[in-house]
């Protein structure tokens, strides 16, 4: 049976993997409460919910020749949804991130590297030579290592270096817990060498991440590359309004897909904050909860620029490899442009907020 939208693909993963590693990727913080409310937060089925968000179609619109271009820090993407930073892609297709990447540069997309692949960069950068690649950063406590990987992604073309700020500790995750995972002893990361041995070292002993990193080292950041750094994790106001202060260039609203810190907003609740916030100074992604096209469009007129999938990117490469990432992007996009046809959009351009309402349950 053919596969017609991104939760199929959800079943077929799950199928597929071992239960540790579908707990592994699946699992969030404590109770899941923020994982769930980031899907249900774009349909208010929860029946705390006060509102519902709602399209508002235009009709007699000419949307002949859709088109879903757009660009994110002046590169053109064919669709306003990339990927996001996700670990340990080897646990779910042997060819980890390296499948990713040439599914990404095959549909057009942005992919956003995590510091805890399971691929060298020299790969994955080798594997989809064209393909838009950004890096995500965990500050390590050495920050000359920290420092050589960042000359290190930039030299290898990366385009853009993402920061992940809500992890100054991990997330409580049971699941992991009662399944006593344990990724050190199965995987090696490729990102962190020791300089000398050049060889790679298991994750936790390697990778450990600076809970000190403060507002103030952003300069630090600043000062050691030419990338554009993007902050993902922001969910306040407050926030937001640190990262115009301290010129950052984005900001991803993302609560770590509910993996971190249970109880807090939705990403899709946390988006018109920070857009506020920022007045126009950057641009606004969102990562969390996108699982359709309305989905998309509805993060689009709430002012994302972006939105990045994680989970579904995973249930893709476990399926089919590259093949299932390309096929689950291409269902995705294909939605994305029946709900910019269907509200009256001939282009990126022309979401804005008219196009939703927030009705009452």
């Amino acid at each position: 049976m053919p596969l017609a939208c991104l939760t199929d693909f959800r079943a077929l993963a799950q199928e597929r993997l071992p239960k540790s590693t579908w707990d592994f990727i699946e699992g969030g913080a404590d109770d899941s409460f923020t994982r769930d409310d980031n899907i249900a937060a774009f349909k208010r089925k929860l029946f705390v919910a006060e509102h519902r968000i709602r399209l508002r179609p235009r009709y007699l619109k000419n949307v002949v020749n859709v088109d879903t271009r757009t660009t994110i820090q002046g590169e053109e993407i064919t669709a306003p949804i990339c990927i996001s930073p996700t670990g340990f892609h080897c646990l779910v297709w042997p060819d980890g991130e390296m499948s990713t990447a040439r599914a990404a540069q095959a549909a057009g997309v942005c992919y956003i590297t995590s510091t805890f692949a399971t691929c060298a960069l020299e790969d994955i950068a080798a594997t989809a030579p064209r393909g838009l690649r950004w890096f995500q950063l965990y500050v390590h406590p050495d920050r000359q290592l920290s420092k050589q990987l960042v000359q290190r992604v930039e030299s290898l073309g990366f385009k853009a270096l993402v920061i992940t700020v809500d992890v100054p500790k991990l997330g409580n995750r049971r699941h992991d817990i009662r399944n006593q995972l344990d990724l050190k002893l199965n995987l090696l990361l490729k990102d962190f060498y020791w300089l000398k041995e050049r060889t790679s070292m298991p994750y936790f002993q390697m990778s450990p991440i600076d809970s000190s990193i403060c507002w103030n080292d952003l300069s630090w950041l600043q000062s050691i590359t030419r990338l554009p750094i993007i902050l993902k994790g922001i969910l306040t106001k407050e926030d937001a309004e640190l990262a115009v202060k301290h010129n950052i260039h984005g900001i991803i609203v993302s609560n770590h897909g509910g993996r971190q810190l249970d109880d807090v907003l939705a990403s899709i609740d946390a988006l018109a904050e920070v857009v506020a916030a920022v007045k126009g100074k950057m641009e606004v992604y969102l990562d969390g909860g996108i699982r359709t096209g309305n989905d998309v469009l509805k993060a689009l007129a709430l002012g994302a620029k972006c939105v990045f999938l994680g989970r579904p990117i995973l249930w893709g490469l476990a399926y089919k490899g590259e093949d299932g990432v390309k096929e689950l992007l291409n269902i995705i996009k294909n939605e994305f442009h029946t709900s910019m046809a269907l509200t009256g959009c001939q282009s990126v351009a022309e979401i804005s907020q008219d196009m939703i309402q927030f009705s009452r349950l």
